[in-house]
């Protein structure tokens, strides 16, 4: 069964909400991902604006500025529950881990 649109966050789309918590523009978005991880994730510019547009359609984000031709995006109300719901989602899934495995190191 195919999954809804929005229904789970891959961990790209995950990052680009958490990190518009503050308002950035593309360039600052892709840099602070993959600062947050490390390098582990990182998004390429054609993900990127593909997802900032589907998530301002959608009523995550919004675009509160332009300046210098840089669109500045920042994550709405309904972005923040969503963000809070899948951390949740994610908290949940290894709180099952550590009760399977008794490993608490995680």
């Amino acid at each position: 069964m195919a999954r809804k649109e929005f229904e789970t966050l891959t961990p790209q789309m995950y990052y680009i909400l958490l990190v518009l918590m503050q308002p950035r523009h593309g360039y600052e978005i892709m840099n602070e991902i993959s600062r947050l991880t490390d390098g582990q994730i990182n998004v390429g510019a054609g993900t990127l604006y593909t997802l900032l547009a589907r998530f301002e359609a959608e009523g995550y984000i919004t675009l509160k500025n332009i300046v210098d031709r840089k669109k500045i995006y920042k994550i709405t109300n309904a972005g923040k529950r969503k963000l809070k719901e899948e951390t949740d989602k994610l908290t949940l899934m290894l709180l099952h881990y550590k009760e399977v495995t008794d490993d608490e190191k995680v």
